[in-house]
């Protein structure tokens, strides 16, 4: 295989990696961007930042110390577990909605209500 056919073949994976699930794609980090600040991103975007898959959560235009682990009003880190562990949200943008499933405390635990904010065990949420 020559230069230009492993581009055109690394061109492909990347673009048929956008349609991946989000548990198939945190595998794969790395067929994905990484995040840039001075950029425009909206909700649905997915990009790589040291090594882990972030989507994005609010459409908003990229600064330089708003990267994805510090900016959790803006994105959301990726999970391939079905109960990923629960995160304190920080406001109504990174809220759990109906239906989330999270472990918490080594219980599995699903989301009652939308926009919950409230740890689990405390209110808003079912052990399952």
């Amino acid at each position: 295989m020559n230069r230009r056919t492993a581009h055109k073949l690394r061109d492909a994976i990347v673009k048929g990696a956008a349609s991946l699930p989000d548990s198939v794609a945190t595998d794969v980090p790395e067929l994905f961007p990484g995040w840039k600040p001075d950029t425009d991103y909206a909700i649905g975007d997915r990009r790589q930042f040291n090594g882990i898959l972030w989507k994005c959560i609010l459409a908003h235009h990229s600064q330089e110390d708003w990267t994805p682990d510090v900016a959790v009003s803006l994105w959301a880190r990726t999970s391939a577990d079905e109960f990923p562990e629960w995160i304190q949200p920080t406001g109504a943008s990174d809220a759990y909605m109906t239906g989330d499933k999270v472990s918490h405390n080594g219980q599995h635990w699903i989301s009652d209500v939308d926009n919950n904010v409230w740890e689990p065990g405390v209110y808003g949420w079912s052990e399952v």
